[in-house]
């Protein structure tokens, strides 16, 4: 056998391992609490780095266990097509690609979907092979999970502050309370920060914050709720 040969072999094998895992990872996460991700590894990596104390606060709930209102925060606030769409919303990419052709404040026109996927099985990072793989995630996870699995996860592996992912554990260092116990304006300042939950923060809101969270709440009235 060739060199040549050896090396097709060889990268025909990779991308066969690479589907088998990624959808055997996605098939198991239908049912299995997603318990660590990426970026909670990259952040205790930089803050290591930094020479500061490790800052990792998470607890895994179910979407039983969170208040009602955070689903229809978050929908109000970063993706109110969620629950119409296939994982992609392409009236929203088009207006994202036009405001920033246009010079306007970036935006961007990623849906929840996409979003999960990105925060369970990937990096933060922008590259045309990261986006390529989220787009392949998104398809398997809206094909593989239910619209409230996918929220379930988003709401469980999303960054919500410093050291701080999902709706537990945010509830209980910024509120003091459990994620069921938060009110509709507690989850509307939530999801006010998600954008930039590093320089946001629900705990310490700012004008521009209190702001978001009215905008937040007049958008809620319009959202259909997940959850009976």
């Amino acid at each position: 056998m060739t060199v040549l040969r050896k090396i097709q072999k060889g990268l025909r094998w990779l991308v066969i391992l690479f589907f088998a895992t990624s959808i055997g990872a996605v098939v198991l996460y239908r049912w299995l609490p997603v318990y660590v991700t990426p970026l909670m590894v990259i952040r205790c990596a930089q803050q290591i780095g930094r020479g500061e104390q490790i800052r990792l606060r998470h607890h895994w709930v179910s979407i039983e266990e969170m208040s009602q209102y955070l689903p229809v925060a978050v929908m109000a606030s970063e993706d109110q097509r969620f629950m119409e769409h296939h994982g992609f919303d392409f009236d929203a990419i088009g207006q994202a690609w036009q405001d920033n052709k246009r010079g306007k404040r970036q935006r961007g026109g990623s849906t929840i979907s996409q979003q999960t996927a990105k925060n369970v099985f990937l990096w933060p990072a922008h590259s045309w092979v990261r986006k390529g793989l989220e787009a392949y995630f998104t398809a398997l996870i809206e094909l593989c999970w239910s619209k409230e699995r996918i929220m379930e996860v988003y709401l469980n592996s999303i960054e919500m502050g410093d050291g701080i992912y999902g709706a537990e554990a945010v509830a209980q260092w910024n509120f003091g309370c459990s994620a069921a116990q938060l009110t509709r304006s507690n989850c509307a300042l939530i999801a006010a920060t998600l954008p930039n939950p590093l320089r946001f923060s629900s705990k310490n809101p700012n004008g521009y914050m209190l702001r978001r969270q009215t905008w937040i709440m007049r958008q809620m009235k319009h959202i259909d709720v997940m959850r009976k």
